[in-house]
């Protein structure tokens, strides 16, 4: 029971500060000593149920994409049997998790965001680097900066909703008591960002929920260390429960539980499709409705005019498409450019795309790593091979794919006299930006078929000198993409400053890292306290005279 007399305030938040890993910097040498630590050992890695470590001798082996016969490390696989046991220690947990103070909730995920900023970096980063084929930069901006942000940001959101209380009039006096769900969080997280696999079980914990988290298989690794991270900062047992395994093995039990209260996810549109449907036909035994929170797919566009800045344009081209080999949701993938402007960045753009220096993360020379896995590799491959094969497309850089060290494919850049062709229209979800050239005076048109062209609507942006043109786009492309961006590439957003998600097939647009994500994950209550209460149930004008 909290018996302080104060009213609690969270630090204002500030975005950390991006280490630069230069040669001769301390951070460079820590980095570089902690990913040679990690690669001398294998990890074998439990379950986490109940703060208890749970085995369950069905594993798995997580190698290093870009030396994928190289093994470090082993987890276990959750079923039926160890999601029974999670849901019952997320119930026992939600007895004094969810009735624990918010500043004292707030307080274990504002050390967490401490640690990583300082002690702990070094160990994300290298596990990210290495479980995930991250460059120091990618990494650094996602396992440390964005994760500490979430921490920092969250905590403060959290703050600002429970200060919201309405008006009380004179003789009575009124509050919003806000409760966590009725039942535990299911937090689905991807291995592209482990700033993600770090928010989205989080998030809902803030806010007093108990989560039941399942981490992508291919992402594992640095799952690991989020939970130790948690630990170190305090988080009790059960609050945060860590079953990793197969979609069908952990996930279908989940959503059959009765105390399934929510949804956070982010992944591919087709799960989570199948994930609301699973849900919508299990209302008549859960005790309410769960909330469903998901960002999904992207087919995010980089739209050119005739006015741009044509070496920004190449700049947004190149990093936008092929930062972490073009696996992030919001990664362009297609772009519009008018022919004058093409003719006058081709060369040095294809230039720019053959010069991209392709390697092992550990070699920090390098900008682009490896694909995540087999299975993308081969994924990834299908469309490369296919726009090899098609009349209307021509590779111009790239197109070159070998798993036989490590899951590479080089940076393709396909040109396509067809808007409509497989790789404008399709997530690819790797390193293939495919270029439409439009003809000069074609602005407006081209805009509509960029609308209508994919059915996600995450991110995408617009290059113009020309104000006017700019408008024009922002009300075209106005329900195009959830994060619009104006003379910059479509990717990079920062937690407090560009709130993210997207629409349409790309999710349910609730804006992860900010106050509208929080707010999904308590159901309040309003309460009224009446200090005058009547003594005579009839009302004046019931009286004759």
């Amino acid at each position: 029971m909290n018996t302080l007399n104060t009213i609690f305030q969270i630090p204002e938040p500030v975005n950390e500060p991006i280490l630069n890993y230069a040669p001769g910097s301390r951070e460079r040498a820590e980095l570089k000593a902690k990913i040679a630590e990690l690669r001398g050992q294998v990890i074998d890695i439990p379950l986490i149920i109940g703060g208890k470590e749970v085995r369950t001798g069905r594993t798995a082996d997580i190698v290093i994409p870009h030396e994928n016969k190289k093994v470090i490390g082993r987890y276990h696989k959750a079923g039926p049997k160890e999601v029974e046991m999670a849901v019952q220690a997320a119930a026992e947990a939600r007895q004094t998790w969810g009735r624990m103070p918010w500043h004292a909730r707030a307080a274990i995920f504002l050390k967490a965001g401490e640690l990583l900023a300082t002690t702990w970096r070094s160990t994300l980063n290298a596990a990210t680097m290495l479980g995930q084929s991250k460059n120091p930069y990618q990494a650094e901006i996602d396992s440390a900066c964005e994760l500490v942000d979430f921490y920092r940001f969250n905590t403060w959101f959290a703050e600002q909703i429970h200060d919201q209380q309405p008006l009380s009039p004179s003789g009575s006096w009124n509050y919003v008591d806000y409760r966590p769900l009725e039942g535990f969080v299911f937090a689905v997280t991807p291995f592209n960002f482990t700033s993600i696999a770090g928010n989205l079980p989080t998030a809902p914990a803030i806010m007093g929920n108990t989560v039941i988290w399942k981490p992508a298989s291919s992402a594992v690794y640095s799952a690991y260390f989020l939970n130790k991270l948690w630990q170190a900062a305090g988080l009790p047992a059960g609050a945060i429960n860590m079953l990793p395994g197969s979609g069908g093995e952990v996930g279908n039990p989940v959503i059959a539980s009765r105390d399934l209260m929510g949804l956070h996810f982010t992944g591919s549109t087709g799960v989570f499709n199948g994930m609301w449907s699973a849900i919508t036909g299990n209302f008549s035994k859960y005790r309410g409705y769960p909330r469903v929170v998901g960002e999904t797919g992207g087919k995010d566009f980089i739209f050119a005019h005739e006015s741009c800045d044509p070496e920004a344009l190449k700049c947004a081209l190149v990093r936008g498409a092929y930062e972490y080999q073009g696996q992030k949701c919001s990664a362009a993938s297609r772009s519009y450019i008018p022919r004058s402007v093409w003719n006058a960045i081709k060369d040095d753009l294809v230039a720019q795309v053959k010069s991209v220096k392709m390697g092992p993360a550990e070699d920090f020379t390098n900008f682009f790593n490896a694909v995540i896995d087999k299975g993308a590799f081969k994924t990834i491959k299908g469309y490369i091979d296919f726009a090899k094969t098609a009349p209307d497309a021509k590779i111009l850089a790239g197109g070159d794919c070998d798993d036989s060290e490590g899951y590479f494919i080089q940076p393709t850049l396909i040109e396509t006299t067809n808007p409509k062709f497989k790789t404008m229209e399709e997530e690819i979800f790797g390193p293939v930006m495919t270029v439409y050239v439009y003809e000069d005076g074609k602005f407006d048109e081209t805009l509509k078929l960029c609308d209508e062209t994919s059915p996600y609507a995450l991110t995408g942006a617009i290059f113009a000198q020309d104000r006017a043109a700019v408008l024009k786009a922002e009300d075209a492309l106005r329900n195009a993409a959830g994060n619009f961006y104006i003379n910059d590439k479509p990717t990079g957003a920062v937690v407090g400053q560009q709130p993210f998600g997207g629409a349409r097939a790309s999710g349910t647009n609730d804006k992860a890292g900010s106050i509208i994500n929080m707010m999904r994950w308590t159901s309040p209550r309003a309460v009224k306290e009446n200090f005058t209460p009547p003594h005579d149930y009839r009302y004046p004008f019931m009286l004759e005279k």
